[in-house]
């Protein structure tokens, strides 16, 4: 597998994170390596919460969310998924498959890391590779918040504007990656923002990962993933773990998803789940000290753990 690495000083001016990064160099799953970056916030010896980013963010997305969950007493997790920020980036669209995303964070979390009692919260694709981890190892997770995110089958219809996103993304000769986030945040982004976005990318040859991911989404009940996320539903529509489904009040891409969560989870019924007001897809950037307070919140009501 044909990879590229991001110089680390792309990353010298990003302004408002400067948690250092770590690295878990794990098997391509194609007979090589590769380099995972993460990001481990809190005390070691706290319970851990894993926050996944998505399609083209990385973890910099995370960094108003992290303050108010580790002031609570907890021990934050930020991967970037492969392709994206820190972590190495495989250059032939073929590299990248749903299965391999899994694999690649599931290998992060479980065997480099060895987290148990994980509490899990993804938003697009985050969710999408970070449920179908805790379906598959559920007995390794304490609680799951989704946000904004899916887990798509194939079964059922993609929204209109999802379609001409996964085009445009297709199409585009030059893939502006800050502008895509501007366009799912309802706040204007700041230039130094706009400009952390961009640095993992120094030219087109680094993006095959954000090109490639709306494609991996399940689109038809024939995809190669769809049979894994029915599974996924059904053990984690069947599971007790609790669950929060903490969704933006503006998000058109994945947000008829937060009522379907809601009813579909056995472990989200009963519990009061916070929309969050004056959100876009991406809830970090507009509203991450609410939802990082929701998070915390919500766990601080689960049973302690036994230590």
């Amino acid at each position: 597998m044909e990879i590229l690495t991001t110089p680390i000083d792309r990353f010298a001016t990003v302004c408002d994170f400067d948690f250092p990064v770590e690295y878990a160099h794990l098997s391509d799953t194609d007979g090589g390596h590769l380099r995972v970056a993460y990001r481990d916030i809190g005390r070691r010896d706290a319970p851990v919460v894993v926050m996944l980013h998505g399609e083209p963010t990385w973890s910099l997305l995370y960094r108003q969310v992290v303050p108010p969950v580790v002031a609570a007493g907890y021990r934050v997790i930020l991967p970037d998924l492969v392709g994206f920020g820190a972590s190495d980036k495989p250059t032939k669209q073929e590299d990248h498959t749903y299965a391999r995303h899994v694999e690649w964070i599931r290998a992060l979390l479980l065997d480099h890391l060895e987290l148990t009692d994980i509490s899990l919260l993804g938003q697009d694709w985050g969710g999408l590779i970070g449920l179908r981890i805790a379906a598959e190892n559920l007995d390794r997770f304490r609680a799951l918040i989704v946000s904004n995110t899916g887990l798509p089958t194939g079964d059922f219809g993609m929204p209109a504007i999802w379609l001409q996103f996964r085009e445009a993304v297709r199409t585009a000769p030059s893939l502006d990656v800050s502008r895509l986030v501007q366009s799912g945040s309802r706040s204007e982004l700041p230039p130094e923002v706009l400009a952390a976005y961009d640095a993992p990318f120094p030219d087109e040859s680094f993006k095959t990962a954000p090109r490639a991911m709306p494609s991996l989404v399940p689109t038809t009940p024939d995809d190669p993933a769809s049979e894994a996320n029915r599974r996924a539903w059904t053990i984690l529509s069947e599971a007790e773990i609790p669950t929060l489904v903490a969704f933006s009040d503006s998000d058109p891409i994945t947000g008829a998803m937060g009522p379907i969560f809601k009813d579909a989870f056995r472990g989200a019924h009963g519990r009061d789940h916070p929309t969050i007001a004056n959100a876009g897809h991406f809830v970090q950037e507009d509203q991450g000290q609410v939802l990082g307070e929701a998070v915390a919140e919500f766990l601080d009501g689960l049973p302690p753990l036994s230590r």
